[in-house]
Order: structure tokens, then C-alpha cells, then sequence
């Protein structure tokens, strides 16, 4: 009992969560010291990708088979708050997991109507969980912040924020930079899996470093340090994450609940009567360093290996071009077409070439000098002597002769355009 009055007590106010949810809220009214207001609190990006969407994906394509083994129930129990309280108390986690009415309507969400994102979520970890966990233990993070992509991106390497953030840990292009993660027309390497998770991961341990605190390590994750900062000097330096929940952007006061109740689902889906999605585990890959100019399609083709499944082991290329020859760059194949690429490098190097990259080096710009314009239009027309009359112009004479004022000049050592009648042109036609 205790326990469940600590919990409910980091929660600052009492919260009535209503029913009516939009693709990208949530509306809750709060009871604060007696008044009543309403609110809405922003989804996480999770929570609002249509399961289609996320299917879509030529791993989840390739990878993930809908209800082979079992078929995901209709029927989701309901359990009491303690319940809640006492399982979420047994994860085996560094971070602090509360429970209030905020990370109850979050649970209740990802068990009820977002039952079958869960169950894609559960077997899309199984591509990408691995990952995570080698970069996270290697800078000593929790090991509960793998789940933090499903919160960011919906485990999808190429969703992209309203924002602009990309990638499966939602970078912006000014942060990624910092952490190492290039971004130009040809590049984004925030949409590579490995290189971002361990850009993550030292983003989040710098993050650390400054706060101290796990969940306001991840809400500034989510908003920014800058925004995080403001809400503690707004809370008269109140450092925790539930006493300055009202002082934070809208989309952050669902983001540590949302991730507190994704930590629960992965935890005890099959209370839930939730199955995952049949995984089958992709072949190994390993990558190349690349230092010349290379297009994905050289590489299908000479490989043999289909175009949907090279984007997807190299999503970072945007325009399916390796810029290699200005910074030396990575592709991945699968284990079996490295020893293929290395023995045929310069057939693929040169294969169609001329076709996928037409941009030119240099180009020539042709100027016309005096003496160059006489020779050349000498060379090629008619001398004809015009005599001026009075009230012309050069622009009249120009166009009678269909050539331009300009090479009227050239011809006749004029440095304006001021004639005189009487006066003789020559004019090449």
C-alpha cells in the first residue's frame, strides 16, 4: 500500500482520462486543487503509424509473417492497479517505472486498440533489439532504453517527423551532426541503424551527465535540453520529470508514460492475450568501404541482388548514389555477394556509368571577344555596308538585320549605342 501512495504521489494532480482519442491525441481533464481543465496530450509517433504503413517495409515484407504461428486474441483482460503497481515493480530495470492514471491510459491504449502494433512490435525487435542492446551495454546505459525507438519511430529507419527528426532514433539534422551523423542531398545518416543507435547512445549518456535523472533523460530526448531547462526554472528548480510535467511541451507529457507503458507490453503481452508476429531472422550481412562514386542499381545488377533489399541494408543513400569519391562510405550486402563484389569491382564500378551519373565535371562557357566576334561571323556571312538615316537606332538596324546590337557594336569599334546619320555599318549576315 505503500508503495502504490509513493507511486500515485509522484503525480502532482489527479487526472480523469476521457475517451475521445484522434490520430494524434489524447484529451484528459485534470483536477488541480480543485479546478478543473482540460487538456490534450500529444501521442507518440508510435502510436499514430498505421499498422499498413509499418508492414510496408521490405524487411517487415520479407521478415515478419502475419499469424503463422498464432493469431493475436480480441480479448484483452482487464487488471486492478495494483496489478499494474506490482508488475511494473518487478522489471528488471535501472530506470524508475511508476504507475499514475497517465501510464494506465497509455498501457490501456497499446493493449486495446494498438494491440496489433504491439504484436509488430514484438517481432520487429527481434531485427533490430540486438542492435540496440550491443551499443547501450557498451556505454553502461539501461538496457529498458532499447525499447526507446518504438516511442520515437515505430522501429521504421525511414520515418521522418513532422519536425524533420529521421531515423529509427529521430534525429534532427543539427544534432546528428554533432554525434557524427552526416545529412546531405545524397546522404542521411541518421537513417543508418548501427551508426544512429550508437549516436544514440552517447547522446543519451551526455544527457545523463547533465541531469541525472533517467526520465528527464529521455524527455529531453524527446524535446530538447532547452525545453527541459525552461521547465525546471518554471517549477523553481524542481529536478523531476512528474513535478514538472505541466511546465512541458504537450508531446513530452505523453512521452515517458508512453514509454513506461511500452516497457510494461514487452514485459507481459501474453497477460494480455497478445502474440507476436512470426519473425524470420534475415541472412548475416557485412559491409565494404567504398571510395568511389557507386549507384545501387551497379551493384543489383552486377550482384544480382534485389533493388528493394540493397535500399533496405544501405536506407542512409537517398538517391541510391554512394558518394564515395568525396568521403570514403559504406555498403552493406548480404554475407554471400561480399566475395562477389570484391572479385568484380571494376565491372560494377563501370557498369552503365555514363547512364546513372550524368552530372558533368566541367562545361564549356563560350565568350566573345571583339576580334573573335568579326572573325567567326566573317567567316561564316555576308558583309553588307549599312548606311545610317536619320531617326535610326542601333536596335532598329538590329532587327532589320536579324543580328544583335551588340555584334553591330563589336564589328565597329562602337562603345555605345550612339549612331549618326550618314555614317556607314558594317553588318555581317
Amino acid at each position: 500500500m505503500k508503495r502504490l501512495i509513493h507511486s500515485l504521489s509522484l503525480f502532482l494532480f489527479t487526472l480523469t482520462i476521457t475517451t475521445q482519442i484522434n490520430a494524434q491525441s489524447v484529451d484528459v481533464t485534470i483536477h488541480e486543487n480543485g479546478i478543473e481543465r482540460h487538456e490534450n496530450i500529444e501521442l507518440p509517433p508510435s502510436m499514430t503509424y498505421p499498422l499498413d504503413s509499418l508492414l510496408s517495409d521490405w524487411k517487415a515484407k520479407t521478415y515478419i509473417e502475419i499469424g503463422k504461428d498464432c493469431e493475436t486474441s480480441t480479448v484483452n483482460p482487464v487488471f486492478s492497479d495494483s496489478v499494474y503497481i506490482d508488475r511494473l515493480s518487478r522489471i528488471p530495470a535501472v530506470m524508475e517505472m511508476p504507475y499514475n492514471e497517465v501510464v494506465r491510459k497509455f498501457i490501456d491504449m497499446y493493449a486495446g486498440r494498438l494491440r496489433g502494433h504491439v504484436s509488430f512490435m514484438l517481432s520487429a525487435c527481434n531485427l533490430y533489439i540486438p542492435i540496440f542492446e550491443e551499443a547501450l551495454d557498451a556505454y553502461n546505459l539501461p538496457i529498458e532504453l532499447k525499447y526507446l525507438p518504438i516511442i520515437e519511430s515505430a522501429l521504421n529507419p525511414s520515418a521522418v517527423s513532422r519536425a524533420g527528426a529521421s531515423g529509427l532514433w529521430q534525429f534532427m539534422i543539427n544534432t546528428g551532426k554533432i554525434y557524427g551523423l552526416d545529412s546531405n542531398s545524397l546522404i542521411d545518416e541518421r537513417r543508418d541503424p548501427i551508426k544512429s543507435t550508437w549516436a544514440a547512445a552517447r547522446y543519451l549518456r551526455d544527457l545523463y551527465d547533465i541531469y541525472g535523472d533517467w526520465n528527464l533523460v529521455i524527455a529531453a530526448y524527446n524535446c530538447g535540453p532547452g525545453n527541459i531547462n525552461k521547465a525546471i526554472r518554471r517549477a523553481n528548480g524542481e529536478a523531476d520529470y512528474w513535478k514538472i510535467y505541466n511546465y512541458l511541451p504537450k508531446e513530452t507529457r505523453g512521452y515517458v508514460p508512453g514509454f513506461i507503458a511500452i516497457n510494461y507490453m514487452m514485459n507481459y503481452y501474453c497477460e494480455h492475450n497478445i502474440c507476436p508476429m512470426e519473425t524470420n531472422i534475415p541472412a548475416s550481412t557485412d559491409t565494404l568501404l567504398v571510395n568511389r562514386k557507386l549507384h545501387l542499381k551497379q551493384v543489383s545488377e552486377i550482384c544480382d541482388i534485389d533493388m528493394e533489399q540493397l535500399k533496405s541494408l544501405n536506407p542512409q543513400y537517398k538517391r541510391d548514389v554512394i558518394p564515395g569519391d568525396s568521403k570514403e562510405a559504406i555498403l552493406r550486402l548480404p554475407i554471400e555477394q561480399i566475395s562477389l563484389f570484391i572479385d568484380n569491382q571494376d565491372s560494377i564500378y563501370n557498369h552503365r556509368y555514363n547512364e546513372l551519373f550524368t552530372n558533368r565535371k566541367t562545361v564549356a562557357v563560350q565568350t566573345t571577344t571583339t576580334a573573335g566576334a568579326k572573325k567567326a561571323v566573317a567567316g561564316k556571312g555576308k558583309l553588307v555596308t549599312h548606311t545610317i538615316r536619320s531617326g535610326e537606332t542601333l536596335g532598329k538596324i538590329a532587327e532589320r538585320y536579324k543580328v544583335s546590337v551588340k555584334n553591330i557594336q563589336n564589328w565597329n569599334g562602337l562603345s555605345n549605342t550612339k549612331i549618326s546619320a550618314g555614317k556607314k555599318l558594317k553588318i555581317y549576315i
